[in-house]
């Protein structure tokens, strides 16, 4: 495959999934600053610190309110990252890639660009925000399907699937670090209930909270629920199964082009991070360095398969 083809593929699904992800970031810091007493400007600004877009923003705001972050990370034409600028990006790979997609798949991606275009063409308030963050999740699921029921298992799908767990991986761990290290008030908080209740917001944003009450016959504890997303090999968008699936496609890849790639000794140790420490461990070393440490390692993957795979020749 064209490198070029293979690029395409890889930031497609990334862009569609970050689309999805910084809604469930929104709605995370949205339910979490309900939670809240006083007046939350503080998470919205923790959002926009956490998404990486707080020097974008203050370049245009003066202030962290919820109109205007909200609008600036779903539709303003001055973010890059917005929702509607992601969604339009991934569109515009997907045309580029087009023969190598079902029909199904393309016209997924098309639906969802065209519905989010006229869902987006107004300012989006408090009150409307649940409905448009559920359509934005829900349109871009509908591509991730036809992806699932319609493509070969070959190395496009794999270049598809990377690119999704990647960017996955990044957000689940972004949102992990939305909770603890900048939400949380203080110290004096922590086995509070204004604590306990932010710990479930987070299970909710990755639609994750009915599956650990499955596991954990209803208690929440917020080590238990850390401890579900992070290293947990089961739930879809945990760091552990990311990893897996990251893995798993690397070693397809290596097994159709019958090279070893550099990029999967990067996944290995990322891999071996993830399972060789407990929950305790990561608790004790630092849970906000360790989320660090895993996006910094993330982002050093994904710049390996970049190169790898020469996706700009």
């Amino acid at each position: 495959m064209l490198g070029k083809t293979a690029g395409g593929l890889f930031w497609m699904f990334r862009y569609l999934e970050r689309a999805e992800n910084t809604a469930r970031l929104l709605e995370a810091g949205w339910r979490m600053a309900l939670t809240q007493s006083s007046h939350g400007s503080n998470e919205w600004q923790s959002i926009m610190t956490t998404a990486g877009m707080n020097l974008a923003y203050e370049a245009k705001y003066d202030a962290y309110t919820a109109g205007h972050v909200i609008n600036f990370l779903l539709r303003d034409s001055d973010n890059p990252s917005s929702v509607m600028a992601t969604i339009a990006q991934a569109r515009s790979n997907a045309r580029g890639v087009r023969t190598a997609l079902s029909s199904e798949v393309w016209e997924a991606t098309n639906e969802c660009w065209m519905t989010l275009q006229e869902e987006l063409a107004r300012p989006v308030s408090e009150r409307n925000l649940h409905n448009v963050l559920a359509t934005i999740r829900y349109r871009t699921s509908v591509v991730r399907g036809a992806l699932h029921g319609t493509m070969l298992r070959n190395d496009i799908f794999s270049f598809a699937n990377l690119g999704t767990f990647i960017e996955r991986a990044d957000n689940t761990a972004r949102i992990l670090d939305v909770k603890y290290y900048l939400l949380l008030p203080s110290a004096a908080f922590v086995g509070t209930r204004i604590d306990n209740a932010q710990w479930e917001v987070i299970l909710r944003s990755v639609s994750a909270e009915r599956s650990f009450r499955w596991l954990h016959a209803g208690e929440t504890t917020p080590l238990g629920i850390a401890e579900f997303l992070i290293l947990d090999p089961r739930m879809p968008r945990s760091l552990a199964f990311c990893y897996e699936e990251i893995g798993e496609n690397l070693a397809q890849l290596e097994q159709e082009y019958g090279t070893r790639q550099t990029s999967q000794p990067q996944s290995d140790y990322m891999c071996a991070c993830l399972r060789d420490r407990t929950i305790d461990m990561i608790f004790q070393d630092g849970l906000h360095e360790f989320l660090r440490d895993f996006i910094s390692g993330t982002n050093h993957l994904s710049e390996l398969i970049e190169q790898d795979f020469r996706f700009y020749e």
